[in-house]
């Protein structure tokens, strides 16, 4: 299931975005209303697929990562970190792919 939308354990909201075998692509923050986190996985699904609405980042420890942006700059969601950029830079192009779509998994 690509998108899966949870409770967080302070009550929030928050999504992940998922490969077919369950890796994590994306994580967005919390939220406090449900609507919110549900507004996040439509912003994933518009601009996953602008290739300008990365940041390709690096961690202080070396490790890569990346965010997606809204046209707005907002952060909508951040990578997990990666070994190398090559796995980073897979992980984008996995999420542009999935990120369009609109199977979500509802666990809240």
């Amino acid at each position: 299931m690509p998108f899966e939308l949870t409770t967080a354990s302070n009550g929030q909201f928050r999504f992940s975005l998922r490969t077919a075998e369950g890796d994590t692509l994306l994580n967005s923050e919390t939220y406090v209303q449900k609507a919110s986190a549900q507004n996040g996985i439509e912003s994933v699904q518009s601009n996953s697929g602008n290739e300008a609405r990365y940041d390709r980042l690096t961690a202080s420890d070396g490790r890569a990562y990346f965010n997606l942006k809204a046209g707005n700059g907002q952060v909508i969601g951040t990578s997990p970190m990666f070994a190398t950029e090559a796995a980073r830079d897979a992980a984008v192009a996995a999420t542009m792919t999935e990120g369009s779509s609109t199977r979500i998994d509802d666990k809240t």
